[in-house]
């Protein structure tokens, strides 16, 4: 029986308005951003609002019926990740804030070695310590002995940062073999799992990864919460990421004395239904297997790719040869077409989603799209004067549970269309945010119990 028959996702049978007139089903192809909630996640989240309050302190039953539900979702994660019974499981917002929170633990002289692949998420936080950036090999043949090279010149403390696989293009990264290297020279590693996690069965034990981090809403609950996963020592080194009520044992006007993990770096009131979300997205795909998943999954992609190779003036990116593993992410341009105006034409006529721009991995989108360093100055000059209408970028498209051989098809077609005719509607581009835009724009936003803004469509990145 296909995954898609056994999981299934809220919003699966949503449908939009076009500029063109009618309505389409929503064709989403974007959930390398963010995945909506599985059901039973949902489920999960209503019923939690009945018991929902305060945990690990209040006395009251529902504080204690919280409190259980709480842990419990940490218990779920520490199975979904395969991790050793002394890890630490800790809840953060996302992958972003976990790899903050990490690098706030690491030692003062600490070393973290990267390659130039990275989400930003997985790059920037980093910087506070000396960082050693590696460039993308050009085969996976060169990750190693590119580490090798680098390891064996520093001492330790060091850290590894890398992605399980890359946003952008889709490419598997040597987690468990780059582990074992980093341990040989007495380094750490840290994986970047947000993309890897919703796909692919992880096993942080017999990887022996040191920290791990992911995001729910890539994970198929979207309610605010996230995982650092990983060794206790360096977590509970120094003070507090975040410093407040539930992570002490007892202060006074002179002094504090911190409390032991997981509270210790959980400071505040934590997102219970968040969590709980997240331990039931876990949990449900467990149940289902994700090897079952990663394999349906590979099937689309395959079907995907042979599809969009059709598509005249497409150009699909990638860092490695094809047969590589990867993920079911394709990114591409279609030639005489800004990025933009590919995914305005794709969402306004046909109803199919996509991502576009660099993906927050702008390193990496500037090397697949041989940006050099003097065509950088100029984008960051014309980005200075209030200019983003030349800022390169790509279009992603990328699978998960929802997506079925109809909606490749309907995105397929639609590239074919507009790679020939150009899109049917017009558009104006921003010169402030770089986007086109339907215009005029006919669609009327939904009658919604929730407040909307008149005009909420910008580009601002994409979050980890």
């Amino acid at each position: 029986m296909p995954v898609r028959e056994d999981l299934r996702l809220v919003g699966d049978e949503l449908e939009v308005p076009l500029v063109t007139g009618g309505r389409a089903r929503y064709v989403n192809l974007d959930f390398a951003a963010s995945a909506p909630p599985l059901r039973q996640v949902a489920r999960a989240v209503e019923e939690m609002g009945r018991w929902y309050s305060s945990v690990h302190r209040g006395a009251g039953w529902k504080s204690q019926v919280a409190t259980a539900a709480y842990e419990g979702a940490r218990g779920a994660v520490a199975r979904f990740l395969g991790a050793r019974a002394d890890d630490t499981i800790l809840f953060t917002r996302n992958t972003t804030d976990s790899t903050n929170l990490l690098a706030s633990c690491l030692p003062e002289d600490a070393n973290v070695v990267a390659f130039a692949v990275e989400h930003h998420a997985n790059m920037l936080p980093w910087r506070r310590h000396r960082v050693h950036y590696l460039p993308i090999p050009a085969t996976p043949d060169g990750v190693l002995p590119a580490l090798e090279a680098i390891l064996s010149t520093l001492q330790p403390p060091t850290l590894v940062a890398m992605t399980g696989a890359s946003n952008v293009t889709g490419e598997l990264w040597p987690v468990a073999d780059a582990t074992d290297l980093a341990h040989h020279h007495g380094a750490r590693m840290f994986v970047d799992a947000a993309q890897l996690a919703p796909h692919v069965p992880i096993d942080m034990g017999a990887w022996d990864v040191d920290y791990l981090a992911l995001s729910g809403h890539k994970l198929y609950a979207p309610y605010g919460a996230g995982i650092l996963a990983g060794r206790p020592d360096w977590l509970a080194n120094d003070d507090p990421f975040l410093r407040g009520g539930g992570a002490v044992d007892f202060v006074t006007l002179d002094d504090v004395y911190w409390t032991g993990l997981p509270d210790r770096q959980e400071a505040g009131s934590p997102n219970t239904i968040g969590a709980v979300a997240l331990g039931v997205a876990c949990e449900t795909l467990d149940g289902v297997g994700m090897g079952r998943i990663e394999r349906e999954e590979q099937e689309l992609y395959a079907y995907a790719r042979e599809r969009l190779a059709d598509v005249e003036g497409l150009t699909l990116y990638s860092i490695w040869s094809a047969d590589h593993p990867r993920l079911g992410i394709l990114t591409f341009n279609v030639a005489g077409l800004h990025h933009s105006l590919v995914a305005a034409a794709l969402s306004a006529e046909w109803g199919v989603a996509v991502r576009h721009g660099c993906f927050c991995a702008h390193p990496l989108v500037m090397q697949l799209l041989h940006v050099d360093d003097a065509d950088a100055d100029v984008i960051k000059r014309q980005i200075t004067a209030g200019d983003k209408t030349r800022v390169p970028g790509a279009v992603r498209i990328s699978l998960g549970i929802g997506t079925t051989v109809q909606d490749i098809d309907r995105a397929a077609e639609a590239l074919g269309a507009i790679a020939r005719g150009g899109p049917r509607w017009t558009y104006s581009q921003s010169r402030r945010t770089g986007e086109y835009e339907p215009d005029p724009d006919p669609r009327q936003l939904p009658e919604m119990s929730v407040r909307l803004a008149d005009h909420a469509i910008h580009h601002y990145g994409e979050s980890s």
